[in-house]
């Protein structure tokens, strides 16, 4: 178990996509113009597009480093930002979301689609399991995780989940919400999953 995340790397899960709207692009520079500034490494997917490539590009726009983790398929289809400080190919999704997970301090998830959002429930689902107590914080963006937030509600209210696993996450609104929770994280002590 992990106690605060002062200058750890933070891992961010973020679309690939070029389509999506310009809030999401301002919020991905935004994040990384902050997490260079306090002094953090990225890691993240390895992408050179969508939100993915503009928070590495904005991340070394403001002197930060980039650690970049992409599969072999990926890189040779020319999408992994060949600018990353340390670029790390694995041999598939799996092995990736690995070496992901085992190098941050703490997860973030700018808006994203069904890669972001399974990357996001599988560190909450372990974190719940307790085999790790890092922080995770999702950028509700335009309010962009409501609609999950409020699937999260329904699993308290029918008891899926417990309500006090909202402990699990944070919903920021914006970077310098997310990375003061980061700082100034203590891990909450969450009862067992099951009923």
């Amino acid at each position: 178990m992990m106690g605060r995340c002062m200058n750890g790397s933070v891992c961010v899960y973020c679309s690939s996509s070029d389509a999506v709207p310009e809030v999401y692009f301002e919020a991905a520079r935004s994040f990384g113009a902050a997490l260079a500034q306090s002094g953090r490494a990225l890691v993240y997917g390895g992408g050179k597009i969508g939100l993915m490539g503009v928070l590495a590009r904005a991340v070394h726009e403001h002197g930060g480093k980039v650690i970049g983790v992409i599969p072999e398929a990926l890189r040779e289809m020319e999408l992994a930002y060949t600018g990353a400080d340390e670029l790390i190919i694995t041999a598939d999704l799996r092995e990736r979301k690995a070496a992901m997970e085992s190098r941050a301090c703490a997860f973030v998830a700018l808006p994203g689609g069904y890669g972001t959002l399974e990357e996001m429930i599988e560190v909450l689902t372990l974190k719940q399991l307790h085999f790790h107590a890092k922080p995770i914080v999702m950028i509700n963006t335009a309010g962009f995780y409501q609609p999950l937030l409020s699937m999260f509600e329904q699993l308290y209210e029918q008891r899926f989940a417990k309500p006090e696993t909202r402990q699990l996450y944070h919903v920021a609104g914006n970077a310098e919400d997310a990375l003061t929770y980061i700082n100034h994280y203590t891990p909450a002590s969450t009862p067992q999953k099951w009923y």
